[in-house]
């Protein structure tokens, strides 16, 4: 791109900004690099009107890196519970341990350092330099991604691997020096608000006249579409079992599919649900079969079969890790599964 075009669109990017650019998100205030970094990784896969609450309520929590890393894991997961994506929670977790070991609390100041963190790329490397410390740095998120495709004409899925180096090249070289912090905000902005997914809106674009998708057309060219691929569908059988007012609940592995949240007992393929209460050391009287509840992931889909028992006799062991009894008006102190949620407040929507 000539270096007279570059300077053109730096100049209605920004003049955009001023005029039309979101500037009262709840990270956007007080900026720190540790309010940006929390801000990104949240905003990874989830929209921003999903995200105020949480980023509120997690901020309210943890208002520090330091608060962060002394927290229990269990209490930073508690606090992502209905997020998805929980590595993103246990990356956080560990990055704010991590830093607070050998880094002082602080983040190194080069993108390449602090990609090296746990659960940070590139990207967002360079958003919490630029945004939250004041340092030149660019960007590639999903939506700065689509917004350089279009603008110009790269079909992002063909060769994914030429295509994102000459999107880097193409971000490095329109951040401009002074305001970069403002430009990146503003091709977040611009790819959430006008360039969008579905049909954008050219006329309110400050790339309008210098973009191929709008020269020609061809929106759905650039970048494309990802190729599908089929989706399996799996099962899962849990025992939903109550003691008075207190739900058994087991802790997954830290890592893996919900890892380190707080769910369901899993029955056993080989086994029926009255034999699995009693691998536990349980007697139950079995009452009706919840409705199944289709809970999809980025990878496949899950069927999730609740079986709803009442505790006749309980051996004490079973208060072991990874067990405990969770009283049903308190879910909301642990980490659970937004569907295994869901299930639970269904069966008891008075309580939970």
């Amino acid at each position: 791109m000539p270096s007279q075009n570059t300077q053109a669109i730096q100049r209605a990017v920004l003049a955009w900004f001023d005029r039309a650019g979101r500037k009262h998100l709840p990270w956007q205030q007080h900026k720190t690099a540790y309010r940006v970094w929390i801000s990104e990784i949240m905003l990874q896969q989830t929209q921003v009107t999903t995200v105020i609450d949480y980023y509120q309520r997690f901020m309210q929590r943890f208002p520090t890196l330091d608060a962060l890393a002394e927290a229990p894991l269990d209490d930073v997961l508690a606090h992502w519970a209905g997020l998805g994506y929980y590595s993103r929670a246990r990356n956080l977790h560990a990055c704010a341990k991590l830093l607070q070991a050998e880094n002082g609390g602080e983040f190194p100041l080069s993108v390449e350092a602090i990609a090296e963190l746990p659960g940070i790329g590139r990207s967002t490397a360079g958003a919490i330099l630029s945004l939250g410390a004041g340092y030149w740095a660019p960007i590639l998120d999903g939506n700065v991604k689509r917004v350089l495709c279009r603008v110009a004409g790269i079909e992002l899925f063909k060769q994914p691997r030429e295509a994102e180096k000459r999107l880097w090249a193409l971000s490095e070289q329109l951040t401009p020096a002074k305001r970069h912090a403002d430009w990146n905000q503003a091709m977040m902005d611009i790819g959430a608000t006008v360039c969008r997914r579905g049909t954008p809106v050219c006329k309110q674009c400050p790339f309008s006249g210098h973009c191929v998708a709008e020269r020609t057309q061809a929106f759905e060219r650039y970048p494309g579409k990802k190729p599908k691929k089929a989706v399996p569908l799996k099962q899962s059988r849990v025992l939903m079992l109550v003691d008075g007012k207190r739900l058994l609940l087991k802790q997954r592995p830290p890592t893996g599919i919900w890892g380190g949240l707080w769910t369901l007992p899993e029955i056993d393929p080989a086994l029926s649900p009255i034999e699995q209460a009693a691998e536990l050391g349980l007697s139950v009287q079995l009452h009706e079969a919840i409705p199944p509840l289709r809970h999809t992931f980025s990878h496949f889909q899950l069927d999730i079969h609740a079986f709803y028992g009442v505790i006749a006799a309980r051996a004490s062991r079973i208060m072991d890790a990874p067990y405990r009894w969770q009283p049903l008006n308190a879910l909301h102190e642990t980490g659970l599964p937004a569907p295994i949620l869901k299930l639970i407040q269904q069966q008891f929507p008075e309580k939970s």
